[in-house]
């Protein structure tokens, strides 16, 4: 394989979540972050999880990244059912299949360790666990490509908080890791720091990496492959790299209207009609007065 030459992609989704439901308890009662989610990833693509505070999306992150257990449905990796892992099967699934960057790199990172041994000690686990770093996924790569070589010798808990950022997604990428899944990446950067972030992560996905991520950055938004909104646990809406927005829609047949749709129907309600195989939603008229 040239370096011009595309990578042999898998078909399908490499990572899948299949009507996931996620409720917190809490002392006023049950939340539901999440409210049956169905949707897939496939290699060689980003998408951009987006949406209000509350949305679900850093809950869908979380059981995605197999951080937290959904309180029903499947997530499954590489065409495996790994929902209900642990122990050493989910360690293995750690360190060599599927990455982590947390909201807080420091949740991510060993503080007491330099960017340098961080990263050396998670490219060997990743080869012992079979991966093949390609030349943008070596330490020193990472390092160089992330303005991180200056500071290679500092431990992560005196970098500063941009620093530790764009070493954890380095700590993600680091042995050729073919799964990404990372909770607002570029929210401590400068826009230098966020453009090296975003390079670094369209090379991997270029080679064939899966990555997903929460993001309030349009510049990282801008260089998505796709771009899924949630709303109240829901996925609402799916915009591709062409510009084209679906709706899901659920095996009731419920849907989600995209929030710039809602104002055409001031009274919640709508008239649908079905022509020549489409279906049609207009305003309904107001009921009348008894």
């Amino acid at each position: 394989m040239t370096p011009a030459d595309p990578p042999d992609l898998p078909t399908g989704p490499v990572l899948r979540a299949a009507q996931l439901v996620k409720v917190y308890p809490s002392a006023t009662g049950e939340t539901h972050a999440l409210r049956g989610v169905d949707v897939g990833f496939a290699a060689g693509t980003l998408s951009v999880l987006m949406g209000p505070s509350g949305s679900g999306k850093s809950s869908l992150l979380s059981v995605l990244a197999l951080q937290e257990r959904p309180s029903a449905g499947e997530v499954w990796l590489r065409g495996e059912d790994v929902t209900t892992v642990r122990g050493a099967r989910l360690r293995r699934l750690r360190a060599g299949t599927l990455a982590w960057v947390a909201q807080r790199p420091t949740h991510t990172l060993v503080p007491h360790l330099d960017a340098d041994e961080q990263l050396r000690a998670v490219a060997r686990r990743r080869r012992r666990a079979g991966l093949t770093a390609g030349p943008g996924s070596t330490p020193d790569a990472l390092l160089d490509a992330l303005g991180l070589t200056g500071r290679r010798r500092v431990r992560a808990d005196r970098l500063s908080g941009g620093e530790q950022q764009r070493l954890a997604v380095a700590t993600a990428l680091v042995g050729g890791t073919r799964v990404v899944v990372a909770d607002e990446p570029t929210a401590e950067l400068d826009d230098a720091s966020a453009d090296a972030v975003l390079a670094v992560l369209r090379r991997h996905v270029d080679a064939g990496a899966c990555v997903v991520l929460a993001t309030h950055d349009p510049r990282v938004v801008d260089g998505a492959d796709r771009v899924l909104r949630l709303r109240h646990g829901v996925l609402s809406s799916e915009r591709d790299s062409d510009g084209l927005v679906t709706v899901p829609i659920d095996p009731t047949g419920r849907l989600q209207l995209p929030r710039e749709a809602l104002g055409l129907f001031p009274d919640g309600r709508a008239v649908v009609e079905i022509r020549d195989g489409a279906v049609v939603l207009r305003d309904a008229p107001a009921p009348e007065e008894p």
